[in-house]
């Protein structure tokens, strides 16, 4: 019966589109984002949170991950599930009932496609169960993996990352109380070397989930940190793959919400972003995370500049899609919120609450590509009924619609004329004209 609702289950997800800001995926938690770029597209491994099943006797108030999803996408805005790819009950080597299958990684070697993933293995000879590094191996990036019949001979620990650098010497991390690194065999799946502790890093507080890439000639390690309370994301930088590293400064600050962080690191079509999550999802239980991207920076020096996290996070949106203004770019400093649909649902999302003549939300980078839209589409609510403008670009522009929201004890769709849309990418900037309270939680153009 599990391997029955396994398979459902996957073919029920594959191709499943998901459309977004930050967070990213809006059907399930996704932690701990390993992004890749293949064949022209980004895959993103996450780790997968769920609450603690019953009967399992399992703490309700730690992490629990029983599998693996992979998502693609080809313009970091409309994600594509392909499905779970990995999972705690057809791992040979891993205790399928521990639901510690934490954060992965996933490289291309040779047309092959090796996923690391940690878990804790079944009792050894001592009776002893550990966290373990395994791979899968597969021959497309969403699968399907086949996992190997033993973990990683020679390595204890969680947060697998693997760099292969331009020499082809690839390069296994991982943390265990310290961050560790190893050569790689050509097989990708032992040891070439021994395992050695990455120096030069902080001696105090948790150091976990290495994430190594290369720019300019520069290695950069990166890893969160937790020097307080909460993880923060660093990095150090140095003229080798093992080191010697030297620290260089915050990626991402402290959350106030989610105790930990965990990233990854590429570059795009000519663009950098950080991969990282935040408990959006999840406001009073941060054990279940969401992935979320923002755009990365770097200094003429090497250093990178420090990423605030953001709702709006990137890509550009299709003007006839729906746009979720409650991801908005900049936000009036009064007179509107942003709130969750339902807050027993937080997977539904999020409305924008105007109460105040003025206020104002933006949503940066929506394309109208040449033009030709006529229709504004909203989904609002307001009981004593309401006025909204559609600027584009600057508050001193004309408006470019005026949405009349006529008393209602509910949600309703309503539409209005839109006039003077020039072509091309444009920001979009929702205006209330009157004091009453209306709620928004869509619009698109047609």
């Amino acid at each position: 019966m599990r391997k029955y609702l396994f398979l459902v289950s996957s073919l029920l997800l594959i191709n499943y589109n998901i459309y977004s800001q930050n967070p990213i995926i809006r059907n399930q938690f996704t932690a701990d984002p390993s992004a890749r770029v293949f064949n022209g597209k980004v895959y993103v491994f996450p780790s997968h949170d769920i609450p603690a099943p019953e009967g399992k006797n399992l703490r309700k108030d730690w992490f629990c991950m029983e599998d693996y999803h992979v998502f693609s996408s080809d313009n970091l805005v409309d994600w594509v599930d392909h499905g779970v790819i990995v999972s705690q009950y057809n791992v040979p080597w891993a205790d399928s009932n521990a639901y510690s299958m934490w954060a992965p990684d996933c490289i291309e070697r040779n047309g092959k496609y090796y996923f690391y993933f940690p878990a804790i293995s079944k009792p050894d000879s001592a009776g002893r169960k550990l966290f373990s590094i395994g791979v899968a191996i597969a021959d497309k990036p969403e699968g399907p993996y086949t996992p190997l019949p033993e973990p990683i001979k020679g390595v204890r620990g969680i947060d697998p990352n693997v760099f292969i650098d331009k020499d082809g010497q690839a390069y296994l991390y991982w943390s265990l109380r310290h961050i560790y690194v190893a050569k790689l065999k050509d097989n990708m799946i032992e040891l070439d070397s021994e395992p050695q502790i990455i120096s030069n890093l902080p001696e105090k507080g948790l150091k976990e989930g290495p994430w190594v890439f290369k720019r300019n000639g520069i290695y950069y390690l990166t890893f969160p940190h937790v020097e307080n309370e909460r993880e923060r994301l660093e990095y150090a930088m140095g003229p080798h793959p093992m080191g010697p590293f030297k620290m260089a400064g915050v990626i991402m600050d402290e959350s106030p919400t989610c105790w930990t962080n965990h990233h990854s690191i590429i570059e795009y079509k000519g663009q950098w972003y950080l991969f990282y999550h935040l408990n959006y999802l999840s406001p009073h239980f941060d054990k279940n995370r969401s992935a979320c991207i923002d755009s990365l920076f770097f200094n003429e020096d090497g250093t990178i500049r420090k990423v605030r996290p953001t709702y709006r996070g990137v890509g550009i949106t299709n003007a006839s899609k729906k746009i979720e203004i409650d991801r908005y770019s900049e936000i009036s400093e009064e007179g509107v919120e942003v709130v969750y649909l339902d807050t027993s649902n937080t997977f539904k999302g999020w409305k924008a609450v105007f109460t105040k003549k003025g206020a104002w939300l933006q949503y940066n980078s929506v394309d109208f590509g040449k033009g030709g839209f006529s229709t504004v589409v909203a989904n609002v609510y307001s009981e004593k009924g309401g006025l909204l403008e559609i600027k584009l670009d600057n508050m001193k522009n004309n408006p470019i619609a005026k949405v009349t929201i006529p008393p209602s004890k509910g949600w309703q769709i309503v539409k209005s004329r839109v006039t003077g849309i020039e072509q091309g990418i444009h920001n979009i900037i929702v205006v209330s004209r009157k004091n009453e309270e209306v709620e928004i939680d869509w619009l698109f153009f047609e």
